[in-house]
């Protein structure tokens, strides 16, 4: 596939289909996040994946009580600010936010090594260059499932999900969760909602903001 249809064909899914993932597949899928730009030159990445539904459920049973106590609250703040397709996006994504892990039967957790300040703490923006690392290594990931025919969809963890994942998987101290990660085929009637449209012209500027150009 032509590198620029890869990136068209790229969509967040959050219903898939029972077909497994292939284990070579998904080898090749995981070894592109190493290809990615990384601090330090380290490519500290680390994959647990697991396959067993029930595995799944007990690693994210708190994710559905968790996105059901913000999601009023949050469409709420948000509403003032969503245009219709925000909101649809929205309406569809947090209800699955469970669902979407376990039906994929292939879940991905994408452990980084944090050095030298906490994640949530840092001393100064270069504190979150392994943070920022490992979502370089993420984008290679969700461009190689385009290209396999495959699908993902992530959940960035909230409250106490990451700690209790890096327990219950036995993670060194020193790494952090960057996410729940999906990988699986689509279903055939797969939710895909609308992309908000957006000339990428009027966002590039030329030497100062708002100076349209390159």
């Amino acid at each position: 596939m032509d590198f620029y249809d890869v990136l068209d064909a790229r969509r967040t899914i959050r219903d898939f289909a029972p077909t497994p993932v292939p284990d070579d597949t998904l080898r090749r899928i995981l070894a592109a996040a190493f290809k990615a730009p990384t601090n330090d030159h380290l490519r500290q990445l680390e994959f647990v994946v697991v396959r067993d539904r029930a595995t799944i459920l007990t690693l994210t049973d708190t994710v559905a009580a968790n996105t059901g106590a913000i999601q009023e609250p949050f469409l709420q703040a948000a509403a003032p600010t969503m245009d219709r397709d925000e909101r649809a996006m929205f309406l569809d994504a947090l209800p699955k936010q469970q669902r979407m892990l376990a039906q994929s039967a292939c879940l991905t957790l994408p452990f980084f090594r944090q050095i030298g300040c906490p994640l949530c703490q840092p001393g100064e923006q270069s504190g979150l260059n392994y943070f920022a690392s490992a979502w370089c290594a993420l984008e290679n990931i969700f461009l190689a499932a385009a290209n396999e025919g495959l699908a993902c969809a992530f959940r960035i963890p909230i409250a106490d999900e990451a700690a209790r994942v890096k327990r219950l998987v036995g993670a060194p101290g020193d790494y952090e969760l960057a996410c729940f990660l999906a990988i699986g085929y689509p279903s055939p009637d797969a939710t895909r909602p609308r992309q908000r449209p957006l000339d990428p012209a009027a966002h590039i500027h030329a030497g100062t903001w708002g100076t349209s150009g390159v």
